[in-house]
């Protein structure tokens, strides 16, 4: 294969890919945000293992990393800082790959992140854009980590809720990544974060002809979200996620469906799952290898099928024949 550009921003995928010859491509992402949560070094955690993610979700390995760092230093002290970094190294140090330094600005708000660099050989990376007809859709972790973190801003969170969300967004992908590989056969490959699920699976399909059916009884979600939901807590980003997809939604529901269900769909994710696209065939397997290594969640929430009108997405729930998996 020629050196080149493999991935770019066309098909809106998770990171850029690079081959420098056959048997090697160098894949890069980054991203960073400011926190989510009170406690320094979690908040580390969460930033570094959200930007790991884009690599584990191109099916590359993470190799080296930079900090990035905007700090109010004349405001707040260095330790928290340092506590923060630490949070990230942690993260950085389990996911094999080494940091080499970075960069950092005065800010008038903390900001935390990564640029990634990771490597594949060409043949081994997966698009987020290339399902087949009759895929099955797999997800390896809990929607709705924007409702708990918006509560928790609010100090209307539950501590077991914001626990278990926790747990989820400090969790590797690589996870989801060796399953993939383990089971074999994914034919496209992407992480749920801040545009929410309709969203990123959307972009699976949206230039393919195709179309994502959505099971909303098979979402696996955070213990307490639809709590939250029911009390009206929700992300701004939220409404312009369903803005997004105006007109390109097909709500193939029932009248008397939980609404809840559906404000799953544009929750934005922090540090979400992967979202695996494998054969039916593979589907069993995919999800006895997340099981066994511990996922944050196995469930089958969906399939791949022909599009027909404006619809990119169809949310349905699931038919008795349709596989369930495990939705923890």
């Amino acid at each position: 294969m020629a050196e080149g550009r493999l991935v770019g921003i066309e098909s809106r995928d998770d990171a850029g890919v690079y081959v420098l010859d056959d048997r090697t491509a160098i894949v890069q992402t980054v991203d960073f945000f400011a926190p989510l949560l009170d406690d320094p070094f979690v908040y580390g955690q969460i930033a570094a293992a959200n930007a790991l993610s884009d690599i584990y979700a191109m099916n590359a390995r993470p190799l080296t990393t930079l900090n990035l760092v905007g700090f109010p230093d004349n405001e707040l002290q260095m330790e928290l800082l340092a506590e923060i970094l630490a949070g990230v190294a942690d993260r950085v140090r389990l996911s094999g790959a080494v940091n080499l330094g970075g960069h950092s600005v005065r800010d008038a708000e903390i900001k935390v992140g990564l640029a990634v660099t990771g490597v594949a050989s060409p043949e081994e990376i997966i698009r987020n854009d290339t399902p087949r007809p009759g895929d099955v859709l797999v997800i390896t972790k809990p929607l709705g980590t924007g409702f708990v973190t918006t509560a928790h801003k609010r100090e209307k969170c539950p501590d077991e809720t914001l626990a278990a969300a926790v747990r989820s967004m400090i969790q590797l992908n690589v996870i989801g990544r060796d399953a993939a590989r383990a089971a074999g056969g994914a034919t496209a490959l992407t992480d749920v974060t801040g545009y929410g699920l309709a969203v990123h699976a959307s972009e699976m399909v949206e230039h393919q002809g195709l179309a994502v059916r959505l099971f909303l009884d098979r979402l696996p979600c955070l213990p307490g979200v639809l709590d939250l939901i029911d009390a009206g807590v929700k992300n701004r980003a939220n409404a312009s996620n369903r803005a997004y997809l105006e007109g390109h939604v097909q709500w193939d529901l029932a009248e008397d469906h939980d609404p809840k269900l559906a404000e799953l769909l544009f929750d934005p994710q922090t540090s979400g799952g992967l979202l695996i696209a494998v054969p039916p065939e593979r589907c069993d397997r995919l999800l006895i290898e997340l099981q066994s290594r511990g996922a944050q969640a196995a469930a089958v929430i969906g399939r791949v099928e022909p599009r027909t009108g404006e619809a990119w997405i169809v949310a349905s729930l699931a038919e008795s024949n349709e596989v369930a998996g495990d939705t923890r």
